[in-house]
């Protein structure tokens, strides 16, 4: 058996307990590995195939990383919080052991969380084009670049024209990135077990624009318009989504991924307890 750690690394408690947890899997003769360091090896590859569990010791951040890790392969993941929300994880420090050993017994709560296919095409300088595609647990978005002029794009869903917006973006979320940025940009707060997309435009120059949910069949279109070529940018569960430097995002495709991330936690109620305690301050309660 071999189960896939992944810290935070900037987090000496996140650390501290990884090693514990390492001790704790290697008295059991349960091989534990660890995922990479990425400040001191950024083009490091890590997987969890042939692993049974992923642990996430952070925060949500961390806990998106090992979502990254997993992809399709189906390898569940419980998240250890040591961030500053932490709501997408299962348990606090204190029961990292014994959230660990409920998760390897199958006692855990399975969530099965849908996830985002992404295909973004960017211009080159020089006029060509290239496609980049890319995987998300939470949200794609489109934001202004640096220079902080808004940006003009179209919006289609599965063939079908919705508007031409103007404003600082656009995000399209899952169930889980609805209590994300789409949340922050005026989205609604959804249940995990919603299968569609969350679209929600950011600060639009209209106040016709609301966000709107689609079908989990649909195909989201975001076609950046030429009459306005400001600098923008394309970002994946809040990382620059890859091109070649000084390439331009010009057109984005969103649809449901091919498959879903497990997360495990301790009940079908774990969403709604989060909810309560992040977002209408029941701390403790």
């Amino acid at each position: 058996m071999k189960v896939l750690i992944v810290p935070n690394y900037s987090r000496p408690d996140a650390l501290e307990g990884a090693r514990h947890l390492e001790e704790w899997l290697d008295d059991r003769g349960i091989e534990a590995r660890w995922a990479h360091n990425k400040k001191l090896f950024p083009d490091a590859e890590d997987s969890a195939r042939g692993c049974e569990l992923v642990v996430s010791l952070g925060g949500d951040g961390t806990l998106l990383r090992a979502a990254r890790i997993v992809g399709y392969e189906g390898v569940p993941i419980v998240g250890i919080s040591y961030g500053h929300l932490g709501f997408l994880t299962a348990a606090g420090p204190e029961d990292l052991i014994v959230t660990v050993e409920d998760a390897l017994a199958g006692e855990l709560h399975v969530s099965r969380r849908a996830t985002l296919d992404i295909e973004c095409t960017f211009e080159a300088k020089d006029g060509t084009l290239s496609t980049s595609h890319c995987f998300a647990l939470n949200d794609f978005a489109v934001s202004r670049g640096g220079a902080g002029n808004m940006v003009e794009f179209d919006v289609s869903v599965s063939g079908k024209h919705i508007d031409r917006l103007r404003g600082d973006g656009f995000v399209v979320s899952t169930a889980t990135g609805s209590t994300g940025y789409a949340l922050a940009a005026g989205g609604p707060i959804v249940t995990p077990e919603f299968a569609g997309m969350v679209c929600v435009p950011i600060a639009p120059h209209t106040i016709m624009a609301r966000a709107f949910l689609t079908s989990p069949s649909d195909v989201v279109e975001i076609e950046m318009s030429p009459e306005r070529p400001v600098m923008r940018h394309f970002f994946a569960d809040g990382q620059p989504v890859p091109c070649e430097r000084g390439a331009r995002g010009v057109r984005a495709c969103v649809r449901r991924g091919s498959g879903d991330v497990v997360l495990l936690d301790r009940s079908t109620q774990s969403f709604y307890d989060s909810v309560s305690r992040v977002f209408y301050g029941q701390v403790g309660k």
